[in-house]
């Protein structure tokens, strides 16, 4: 089985490979190929992810390349994990939104909004090749805004999941809280990307919730970085997303106190592809777990089986509403446990959304709508428009600052 990965050239990139090499009895994989214009980096990369695989004793082989045609050419599945304009467009969205006031992020808010103007049109252009070249090919999207990101693929006519660590990431948290495998906890997770709440936590089919945050709820609340009391009011486990809604000004001045993330992580970079250098290095360094992305290989593996095995199995993707939220378009894209078979995902019914959890929902759904829209079509009015619409922008004279911020940025 051949699979790509564009953006191959990605310090990400090994965080894949690990688990490609620990679960190679999920995932029959014969030929990994690294797709990426930077030529140098993607050949670090590469040849960390040979050295991986060699001292697994497994038998992929890996192929480096900047021609996306000779890379995705009869994949069974591309993986999309590409970040256009790089660390320097990411310092970007998350300093701009500071100087009006608003929170700077990458993957929401306004710094979000620059992300996927950027990024739509190349992932786009991308499918289209991926489709000539691999018709029968899944997209599986990792790449950032993935909620607007996979509702463009979608909209376009494209096979394609989106794919996001949260979910994954909570249920092997609570799973060692409770001293279990993983395999006997099932999350109630349900929203958008990167907006979304844990309502229940089934431990063999019974809600253990309650019993986690009275027990370790101070441990959950400081991993979400929300208050406690929140948390036990709310009676459910806000991803860390909220943090950004839900204490938007103490965010603000926090990010204006400290170097932006953007600068962090560009120095993990550094550092990590200098590991990757080393012809000695043939594991995944601890470093890169304070990269992000973590499980990010576990939940690509389960999702990438499932859909070339045909299993029938949950797994939280992001995928079409279909009604499965009623107070939004069926053609929105929401993030819930879905039913993974050789025919896509199909999400499965969830517990009402509370009013409290569901106005935030619709709002931010109709920003996507609105910010996809301003992404395929451009315009200053287009993106003052999204911003408008964004619960953390808002404001009229905010929304029109950040755009002209934005359009100047490029």
């Amino acid at each position: 089985m051949k699979l790509a990965v564009v953006g191959g050239g990605s310090t990400y990139t090994p965080e894949l490979v690990d688990g490609f090499a620990r679960l190679r009895d999920e995932l029959p994989l014969t030929e990994l190929v690294l797709v990426d214009p930077a030529a140098e980096r993607l050949e670090l990369v590469a040849g960390m992810a040979r050295r991986m695989l060699r001292a697994a004793g497994h038998p992929a082989t890996v192929t480096a390349t900047g021609d996306v045609r000779e890379g995705v050419a009869g994949a069974a599945v591309v993986l999309l994990q590409l970040r256009v304009g790089g660390q320097a467009a990411r310092a970007s969205d998350e300093t701009l939104p500071l100087q009006c006031g608003c929170v700077g992020q990458e993957t929401t808010g306004a710094g979000g909004l620059a992300k996927a103007l950027r990024t739509v049109p190349v992932v786009l252009d991308l499918a289209r090749q991926i489709r000539a070249h691999a018709p029968e090919a899944w997209i599986v999207d990792f790449t950032n805004p993935v909620g607007i990101v996979t509702r463009a693929l979608l909209d376009a006519g494209h096979r394609a999941i989106g794919l996001c660590n949260v979910a994954i990431g909570f249920q092997r948290r609570f799973a060692a809280m409770l001293g279990v495998e993983p395999s006997r906890v099932a999350l109630g997770h349900a929203g958008l990307n990167h907006l979304t709440w844990v309502r229940a936590v089934w431990l063999d089919g019974e809600d253990v919730l309650p019993d986690l945050l009275r027990e370790r709820g101070q441990e959950i609340a400081a991993d979400v970085g929300l208050p406690r009391a929140l948390l036990s009011r709310l009676g459910a486990v806000p991803s860390y997303y909220l943090r950004y809604y839900y204490a938007h000004d103490l965010v603000v001045a926090e990010q204006r106190a400290e170097p932006p993330r953007a600068a962090q992580v560009a120095a993990m970079e550094r550092e990590l592809l200098q590991l990757y250098a080393d012809p000695s290095v043939d594991a995944k360094p601890e470093l890169l777990a304070r990269r992000g992305g973590a499980f990010y290989s576990e939940a690509a593996v389960a999702l990438i089986a499932s859909l070339l095995g045909d299993r029938g199995d949950t797994q939280v993707v992001n995928v079409r509403n279909g009604g499965t939220l009623p107070f939004l378009p069926d053609d929105a894209v929401i993030e819930v446990p879905a039913r993974i078979t050789a025919s896509g995902a199909e999400p499965l019914p969830v517990a009402p959304l509370e009013p409290l959890y569901a106005g935030l929902v619709a709002h931010v759904s109709a920003y996507e709508t609105l910010a996809l829209d301003a992404a395929l079509r451009g315009g200053r009015d287009r993106v003052t428009d999204a911003l408008l619409a964004h619960p953390l922008v808002g404001q009229e004279h905010l929304a029109r600052e950040l755009a002209g911020l934005l359009e100047a940025a490029g």
